[in-house]
Protein backbone atom coordinates (compact mmCIF):
# COMPACT_ATOMS: atom_id res chain seq x y z
CA UNK A 1 0.00 0.00 0.00
CA UNK A 2 1.37 3.43 -0.92
CA UNK A 3 2.15 5.87 1.88
CA UNK A 4 -0.21 8.83 2.28
CA UNK A 5 1.41 12.06 1.17
CA UNK A 6 1.50 14.92 3.62
CA UNK A 7 -0.72 17.97 3.24
CA UNK A 8 0.50 21.37 4.40
CA UNK A 9 -2.06 21.25 7.24
CA UNK A 10 -0.58 17.95 8.54
CA UNK A 11 2.68 19.60 9.65
CA UNK A 12 3.33 20.78 13.19
CA UNK A 13 6.45 22.49 14.46
CA UNK A 14 8.57 19.83 16.14
CA UNK A 15 6.82 17.00 14.27
CA UNK A 16 8.73 14.60 12.06
CA UNK A 17 8.16 13.43 8.52
CA UNK A 18 9.96 11.47 5.80
CA UNK A 19 11.12 12.51 2.36
CA UNK A 20 12.52 9.45 0.64
CA UNK A 21 14.68 7.59 3.14
CA UNK A 22 15.52 10.73 5.13
CA UNK A 23 13.78 11.82 8.31
CA UNK A 24 13.13 15.52 8.93
CA UNK A 25 11.84 17.66 11.83
CA UNK A 26 9.58 20.61 11.02
CA UNK A 27 11.07 23.81 12.44
CA UNK A 28 8.74 26.41 10.90
CA UNK A 29 5.56 26.60 8.85
CA UNK A 30 5.08 29.25 6.19
CA UNK A 31 2.02 30.07 4.13
CA UNK A 32 3.09 27.73 1.31
CA UNK A 33 6.32 26.22 2.66
CA UNK A 34 7.64 24.02 5.42
CA UNK A 35 11.10 24.56 6.92
CA UNK A 36 12.81 21.46 8.33
CA UNK A 37 16.14 20.01 9.43
CA UNK A 38 17.34 16.52 8.68
CA UNK A 39 17.48 14.43 11.86
CA UNK A 40 18.33 10.88 10.79
CA UNK A 41 22.01 11.85 10.57
CA UNK A 42 24.16 14.98 10.43
CA UNK A 43 27.34 15.72 8.47
CA UNK A 44 29.75 18.01 10.31
CA UNK A 45 33.25 19.28 9.64
CA UNK A 46 36.02 17.55 11.57
CA UNK A 47 39.29 19.05 12.79
CA UNK A 48 41.05 18.25 9.49
CA UNK A 49 38.48 20.09 7.38
CA UNK A 50 36.84 16.90 6.19
CA UNK A 51 33.30 15.78 6.87
CA UNK A 52 32.18 13.20 9.37
CA UNK A 53 28.73 11.70 9.74
CA UNK A 54 27.00 11.66 13.11
CA UNK A 55 24.13 9.34 13.92
CA UNK A 56 20.89 10.86 15.16
CA UNK A 57 21.75 9.84 18.74
CA UNK A 58 25.26 11.31 18.61
CA UNK A 59 24.04 14.54 17.00
CA UNK A 60 21.28 14.89 19.61
CA UNK A 61 23.73 14.22 22.46
CA UNK A 62 26.11 16.86 21.07
CA UNK A 63 23.29 19.44 20.91
CA UNK A 64 23.12 19.80 17.12
CA UNK A 65 19.29 19.84 17.22
CA UNK A 66 19.01 22.44 20.01
CA UNK A 67 17.52 25.72 18.92
CA UNK A 68 16.36 27.85 17.34
CA UNK A 69 18.70 28.91 15.93
CA UNK A 70 19.85 25.41 14.96
CA UNK A 71 23.44 24.33 14.33
CA UNK A 72 22.32 22.21 11.36
CA UNK A 73 21.05 23.57 8.06
CA UNK A 74 17.34 24.07 7.64
CA UNK A 75 15.79 23.25 4.26
CA UNK A 76 12.75 24.82 2.62
CA UNK A 77 10.12 22.40 1.28
CA UNK A 78 7.63 23.98 -1.14
CA UNK A 79 4.27 22.63 -2.28
CA UNK A 80 5.90 20.47 -4.96
CA UNK A 81 8.30 18.90 -2.44
CA UNK A 82 5.41 18.05 -0.13
CA UNK A 83 3.95 15.75 -2.80
CA UNK A 84 6.70 13.20 -2.05
CA UNK A 85 6.74 13.55 1.75
CA UNK A 86 5.07 11.01 4.04
CA UNK A 87 4.22 10.83 7.72
CA UNK A 88 5.93 7.46 8.17
CA UNK A 89 8.99 5.73 6.79
CA UNK A 90 8.35 3.24 4.03
CA UNK A 91 9.10 0.50 6.60
CA UNK A 92 6.39 1.81 8.95
CA UNK A 93 8.56 4.12 11.09
CA UNK A 94 7.50 6.88 13.49
CA UNK A 95 4.56 9.14 12.71
CA UNK A 96 4.83 12.88 12.06
CA UNK A 97 3.78 13.99 15.52
CA UNK A 98 6.60 12.27 17.40
CA UNK A 99 9.95 13.89 18.11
Amino acid sequence: MAEKTVNHSDFIIGGTFWCGDRQWRCTDIGTRTIIAMRIDCVQVADSTGGLKRLSRGDAKADGWFNGPPYAVAEVVFDEYDLEVCTLAASDGGADARSS
